[in-house]
């Protein structure tokens, strides 16, 4: 007699290591490692082809892990519950087991399916916890202790092995067409993997991190001083609680260093421990509330934009044709990279908002797709914050001009990615309509006027603050939703009695 499978449902989290998920159902009895690759999902405006191929790759690795542990991945392309019942009916399940995921509105549903048809089917679903997020949260109170005291929590090894399973399991991966994804060519995106995960977080925190602090603001630097680490926290290829304690571990190391450099590597290492419990704060926000990734947070700024977006501006932005040389330079390097900078992410998504008036859910699709990282939690969440509608965030709206000077001086980085502007003297690189041969250049007038389309958004979302209802609603926002300050010494240890540090993510 076939006995009953233990279902590995693998989803965003491809490994082995640190999988909770499988190192229990191993403990139960026969184990079948499943992926579903879902046309339904892939058929998302949030989703693309360049995030198809970094997860592809992923799953060969995983693939090969899996094979090595005595049973590979299976593979099946359809619907999640549909699948399902047909591995129920044709060998028995005896149960699922995967981790919570604070995705899209589809995988909300899916998921919500998926129990739904389990509880009927008397089938048991575990779910472990992925990251530092709390299903069912009802205070932010404490929120950043619980985080420490997660990711503080032993690492699961890979299991040593896997019974086989007979049976001939489906293992093919289907390429990006054959989920109807339309190309998407990336030719500067990293690749996927757990070997590629690994070499990465080694080399930023031994390498590449040291000026962490200060370069992660530039286009400039950012592509080597930052960690990269984020296309393989959303596929999961290395869980947040490995991050996590290899930067403790790699800060208590710094502190007994007697390198001349040890400090400026401690300043660096703190802030990206910051930044971890910045990832998790934001995904908390879509799980305690997924209407955000659609409505506004603060119900005051509906209306204030329009439904549509203008084509012709949207257009501009996407294709990075705006006249303004930072902003297109930032918008053509996502373009080639499938990732940039927070701080660019944070001034291209200001810019869309503010100076073009754009509905932040347009022209947040957009940067959902070209983002190979793109973790609905924390994008949509930021989508918002940089468009002024989540009520509580103090509004950036960030002059391109002037970051453009800040962040590229010589204009290395605008002439990288904006040829067209190669003749331009190094004077006028960011406002080359300043330039008396600008009438020559294969390159457009500004598509607004920079300080009156900054004035007249800043005139609109201020006029809302001033209502009396709108600070009420603020308030109730900022009490469910707003970080805490808390003595969080972020190195895996209990905090020193009265210590406060300030992480007001």
């Amino acid at each position: 007699m076939k006995r009953p499978l233990n279902i590995v449902w693998f989803k965003r989290d491809l490994r082995i290591a640190d999988h909770r998920p499988l190192a229990m159902a191993v403990r139960a009895g026969s184990v079948l490692p499943l992926y579903i690759a879902e046309p339904g999902l892939w058929a998302q405006p949030d989703a693309s082809a360049r995030q198809w191929a970094f997860a592809a790759e992923s799953l060969e690795e995983l693939q090969r892990a899996l094979a090595g542990l005595g049973q590979k991945l299976c593979v099946m392309v359809g619907d999640a519950v549909s699948i399902f019942q047909h591995l129920h009916e044709s060998h028995g399940i005896a149960a699922l087991w995967s981790h919570e995921e604070t995705g899209n509105r589809w995988t909300y549903a899916r998921d919500r399916a998926v129990a739904a048809w389990a509880k009927a089917a008397g089938i048991p679903w575990h779910e472990a916890r992925q990251f530092g997020v709390i299903r069912r949260l009802k205070s932010r109170d404490g929120w950043a202790r619980a985080w420490d005291r997660d990711m503080a929590e032993p690492i699961a090894p890979p299991p040593d092995s896997l019974s086989p399973i007979g049976g001939d399991w489906p293992t093919h991966i289907p390429a990006a067409a054959e989920l109807g994804l339309s190309p998407d060519p990336c030719p500067g995106r990293q690749p996927g993997g757990r070997a590629a995960a690994v070499a990465t977080l080694e080399s930023f925190l031994t390498e590449r991190g040291r000026d962490y602090r200060f370069q992660m603001s530039s286009p400039v630097t950012a592509f080597e001083a930052s960690s990269r680490l984020s296309p393989h926290l959303t596929w999961g290829t290395m869980s947040m609680r490995e991050v996590a304690q290899a930067s403790w571990l790699r800060m208590r190391a710094l502190k007994r260093s007697d390198d001349p450099g040890a400090g400026r590597w401690r300043a660096s290492m703190i802030s990206f421990a910051g930044r971890q419990h910045w990832h998790c704060h934001f995904m908390q926000k879509l799980e305690d509330e997924p209407r955000l990734e659609f409505e506004n947070l603060h119900r005051s700024y509906d209306g204030v934009r329009p439904d549509i977006a203008d084509a012709h501006r949207l257009a501009a932005w996407s294709e990075g044709t705006t006249g303004f040389p930072f902003i297109d330079a930032c918008m053509r390097a996502l373009d080639r990279h499938g990732w940039i900078n927070f701080r660019m992410r944070a001034m291209l998504m200001s810019f869309a908002s503010y100076h073009l008036w754009l509905p932040w859910r347009e022209s947040g699709l957009h940067l959902a797709r070209k983002f190979v990282d793109y973790e609905p939690g924390i994008h949509w969440s930021q989508a918002q914050m940089q468009s002024g509608t989540t009520g509580i965030n103090t509004m950036r709206i960030y002059n391109p001009v002037k970051q453009g000077y800040d962040q590229d001086p010589a204009g290395r980085f605008v002439r990288a990615y904006v040829p067209e502007l190669d003749t331009v003297p190094d004077a006028f690189i960011h406002e080359p309509w300043r330039w008396p041969g600008a009438a020559a250049l294969p390159y457009p007038a500004p598509i607004v006027d920079n300080a009156r389309a900054a004035k007249a958004a800043r005139d609109a979302l201020y006029a809302l603050r001033k209502d009396a209802g709108h600070t009420a609603a603020a308030g109730r926002i900022a009490a469910k939703h707003g970080s805490r300050k808390a003595g969080i010494p972020m190195t895996g240890r209990k905090p020193a009695p009265n210590r406060q540090t300030a992480l007001d993510l």
